[in-house]
């Protein structure tokens, strides 16, 4: 009687998709009588018991959620007056419960395939729109990691444009964020940049330099005017950069009126949580001329088959695919989540309200000012917007720790000055209490505000409109953002409509009691420099994370710092790089990566100043041993790393990954194993513990933090001992050196859907999610494979979490492209596996655990429908032109119209009688990517583009 008196952990059975009737369905198809046996025949010999994870059982949701809240509650919610670019927001609550909570929009990928995307395209062509107001340049991009990122791609992107070529010199300004020099100086150093600090207004020389970034406002709160500033750096033929605060802006001369040639910042501030420092949305706006050099993402506007306006991500958005070793950026996310937030934030408020919470918070700053003054303390900052900078002598440490008896955090800048920053979230209240602290009699707030006035500049004040589009000018009433958030999802395909079997993208269950716990407020308003005794809640949160990722990778050592899974690859090699460099091996600058590599790894090895060196691929998709073993011989002198992925790009274990290791290691190489394909691992073999030095791991992959349509990612890294010393740093860490990131965990507000993902799990429920992710690519595999080819798989004729189907025939047999089955899934209410990636004309697939057999078998019926419709083409029964493939996707507009198809209105949108009760009708024909990119427009277009909406 008493054995069910205990919680019960349903969650592993909540998480993973197969039932035990259906597990063993599958496995009789594969011919196996246990997970266990079909673990055994997939994982190679050499690796078997490489795993330290244990078997411990996992919590229950409500006894997980418990203890998570029991470990927030030791954070202390201060009131934050610290800025430094982060600062207290309100979040509205239609945005709050109809997008950041909405799987809707979390679940969502990336949207490569745009007719099936529009919804979010348009959400983040919203952002770019809002960006290019703002900071008055013509085109933004759809958004970057942070701004202290977005300042480094600014720094490259100088260096590539400038036309003082000759210099390698870079100008940042003592006014910038301190966190944002760190970073310039971590990406700096690898390319032979030298990041050159100081005071602009002090420059009498500026030929040196091939480009410069300017805070505005800057960190301490001044106002300057840079305009004679910029006129000095391009005649001298250097670019000009501008970190932007984009709620000034509204009251601000915007950077692209003064002539900068770049401006970068954050959108944190619209709406999006502190999160103790992210994630958050970062932007980069630069001139018409330098569209096509800017990193990162961009939404365009084409036409679809139909002549329809239909948007699309520009192609050049992905060039480190293209350009690999010669990328300029390894960028290969955004913030797509946050940028929507942001977005969002400035429709619901238009630009009447964005200028009314920016001119009240100036009013408020600029009361606390004169107050201050009427109290007899100094304040050094002349013109300002939020923040104030005061001279508070002896007095500097009492006043901080009298501001923390009370609650209050103040900016702490040096022994004998602070900071105040003033928000959207201040009031008349927080100004008197503030004014407590410097006196016993606070002066007047009526008397002071009905006397204050426009702190800024006359000279600077903005004189241009913002955000005239009428899409900033409609949705201000909640029930039209509602229905306007609505309408946009309803046009998209997430993961809370169907599967989304993307290979090596591992789009899996992000469940409601992981994403629960980023909207509490112990872990939303922390500010990322909030002393350290009030983030104790963070603390142990990270700390036991770390542990547990180290448990499931065999690493010794964790950095959560970095906040994509391609500045986790770039944090990976900096740790190789500095280790060889402790070691008197500063030399040793080559790093080998197979051909079959993904784009980020070559781009990323370049970042970090080494040379890539190309090793090929056999037949069967595993790295060729002799051309290795050849290569790293060559240049043993020189060898640096080997980037690896495993299992492998291709989708198998490779026998001999530990061959692979110790050839690196024999020729004084480190072992980057790209942590891309854990979800194959976790449980059943650790990297680092077969060979591997050091990993990346993409938490919105294998650890469930959503994709968000593209955006937040989590890259950490994990090493072994001896990289350890070589882990991140920052400033709030006290070691700024290997800053990779803005803030010192990263996006450390989304950690706990990790943190809840792996208590629920436990051991035995993570090794069994590996299993079972395994087992329903090999199930795919087996029911595919008479109708497709299986490129890939092991020596025993299986595949590891993933397999790629070969339609390079079909183009031959039949004309049908892989792009047309994706397009043709689109009918079948699916998201179209990864395209011709690692091999062209291919199909990648990964169905993950968390899909039932149902959502297999329904995958599966469509795929071989497909195939059935390819062969109707190869035999004449449809034409070869006119056929449902060819014209896919199938609108509803399509439908409604005059068919003059060859084939029916019933085989173009209902070709599986399943479809009649559920089916998705994607808003526009087949994009025109051609058309995209010779007519490239990167702002909301006119508002009859959406009279459909």
């Amino acid at each position: 009687m008493t054995s069910n008196l205990g919680t019960a952990n349903e969650f592993i059975a909540r998480h993973i998709g197969p039932r035990a009737v259906d597990e063993e369905a599958m496995l009789t198809t594969l011919g196996f009588d246990s997970l266990e046996a079909m673990s055994a025949a997939v994982i190679p010999d050499s690796i078997k018991g490489t795993s330290v994870l244990g078997s411990q059982d996992g919590q229950s949701e409500a006894d997980a959620l418990a203890a998570l809240k029991a470990i927030a509650s030791k954070n202390q919610l201060f009131k934050n007056y610290i800025g430094q670019g982060y600062y207290n927001t309100h979040t509205p609550a239609p945005i709050l419960r109809n997008l950041l909570e909405n799987p809707a929009w979390y679940t969502a990928y990336t949207p490569y395939q745009p007719e099936i995307s529009q919804g979010r395209l348009e959400a983040l062509l919203n952002f770019q729109t809002l960006i290019s107001d703002l900071t008055g340049l013509p085109i933004a991009n759809a958004s970057l990691l942070d701004e202290a990122t977005a300042a480094a791609e600014a720094m490259t992107f100088c260096k590539r444009l400038s036309k003082n070529k000759a210099s390698h010199a870079f100008f940042a300004s003592i006014h910038c964020h301190p966190q944002t020099l760190d970073v310039l100086r971590t990406r700096a150093e690898p390319l032979g940049i030298e990041v050159v600090v100081g005071d602009e207004r002090e420059l009498s020389d500026v030929s040196a330099f091939f480009g410069a970034l300017l805070q505005y406002p800057a960190s301490n709160g001044d106002v300057f005017d840079y305009r004679e500033v910029v006129q000095r750096l391009h005649a001298a033929n250097a670019l000009v950069a501008v970190a932007a605060d984009l709620l000034a802006l509204t009251m601000l001369t915007p950077p692209g009126e003064f002539d900068a040639d770049v401006a970068i910042g954050s959108a944190q501030r619209f709406g999006v949580p502190l999160g103790f420092g992210g994630p958050h949305a970062a932007y980069f706006a630069t001139r018409d001329a330098f569209k096509r050099d800017m990193p990162g993402r961009l939404v365009g506007v084409s036409i679809d088959r139909f002549g329809k306006s239909a948007l699309r991500l520009a192609m050049q958005t992905r060039e480190q695919h293209i350009r690999r070793e010669k990328a300029t950026s390894n960028i290969c996310t955004a913030q797509v989540l946050l940028a929507n937030i942001a977005s969002m934030y400035a429709v619901y408020h238009g630009p009447d309200g964005l200028k009314r919470i920016a001119q009240r918070t100036h009013a408020l700053t600029a009361i606390l000012k004169a107050g201050l003054e009427q109290q007899g303390v100094k304040v050094v900052t002349e013109a300002f917007f939020d923040t104030l900078t005061l001279a508070t002598g002896a007095a500097t440490a009492s006043l901080h720790a009298k501001a923390r008896a009370q609650g209050i955090n103040l900016r702490q800048i040096d022994a004998t000055h602070l900071g105040l920053s003033l928000d959207e979230t201040s009031s008349q209240a927080d100004v008197e209490t503030l004014w407590a602290l410097f006196a016993d009699a606070t002066p007047d707030f009526a008397d002071l505000a009905a006397a204050t006035c426009v702190q800024l500049p006359a000279a600077l004040q903005r004189q241009s409109a913002i955000l005239q589009h009428p899409v900033f000018n409609r949705y201000h009433s909640e029930t039209e953002l509602m229905r306007y958030l609505r309408r946009l999802a309803d046009k998209d395909l997430a993961l809370d409509r169907s599967m989304i079997p993307l290979g090596s993208c591992t789009m899996k269950l992000n469940a409601a009691s992981e994403m629960i716990p980023v909207t509490w407020a112990e872990f939303g308003n922390l500010h990322p420099f909030a002393p350290a005794a009030q983030s104790q809640g963070y603390l142990q949160m990270t700390q036991e994370l770390e542990a547990m990722l180290c448990a499931a990778t065999g690493y010794d050592a964790v950095s959560l710092q970095p906040n994509a899974g391609s500045q986790g690859e770039y944090a990976g090699l900096l740790a190789i790089r500095a280790y060889h460099r402790s070691r008197g091996d500063s030399h040793r600058d080559i790093c080998l990566i197979p051909s079959s590599a993904h784009g980020t790894n070559p781009a990323t090895a370049h970042m970090a100043g080494m040379r890539v060196v190309v090793t090929a691929c056999d037949a069967r998709g595993n790295v060729d041993i002799d051309d290795l073993r050849a290569k790293a011989i060559e240049h043993r002198e020189r060898l640096a790393a080997i980037m690896i992925t495993y299992p492998s790009t291709h989708g198998v274990f490779e026998e001999a990954i530990g061959e692979i290791c110790a050839i690196i290691h024999d020729n004084g190489g480190q072992v980057y194993i790209d942590g891309a394909n854990m979800n194959a691992m976790v449980g059943l073999c650790a990297p680092g513990k077969f060979g591997g030095d050091v990993s990346h791991l993409n938490l919105h992959k294998t650890f469930c933090i959503p994709h968000g349509g593209g955006g937040p990612g989590v890259g950490p890294i994990g090493v072994k001992a001896h990289l350890a010393p070589f882990l991140p740093g920052h400033a709030a860490l006290e070691n700024t050196a290997g800053a990779v990131c803005a803030a010192p965990f990263g996006s450390a507000s989304i950690l706990p859907i990790t943190w809840m993902y792996i208590r629920m799990m436990g051991g035995a429920g993570l090794k069994r999610a590996s299993q079972m992710a395994i087992l329903n690519a090999n199930y795919i595999a087996r029911r595919l494979e008479e109708h497709y080819p299986v490129l890939y798989t092991g020596g025993n004729g299986l595949v590891a979490h993933e397999c790629i189907l070969d339609l390079r025939p079909l183009k031959d047999t039949s004309g049908i492209s892989v792009d047309d089955v994706a397009k043709r899934l689109i009918d079948f209410g699916f998201h179209a596996p990864t395209m011709s990636f690692p091999v062209a004309g291919t199909l990648m697939i990964e169905p993950t655990e968390s899909e039932s057999k149902e959502e297999l078998d329904r995958f599966c019926d469509a795929m071989i429908q497909i195939r059935q419709e390819i062969r109707a083409v190869e035999n004449g029964s449809l034409d070869k032109d006119d056929n449902p493939l060819k014209n896919a996707p199938h609108t509803a507009a399509e439908l409604a119209g005059e068919w003059t198809h060859g084939y029916s209105r019933e085989q173009a949108v209902y070709p599986l009688a399943s479809l009649v009760d559920a089916k998705y009708w994607p808003p526009v024909g087949r994009v025109d990517n051609v058309y995209g990119d010779r007519n490239l427009v990167c702002a909301c277009p006119s508002i009859e583009s959406y009279q459909d909406v």
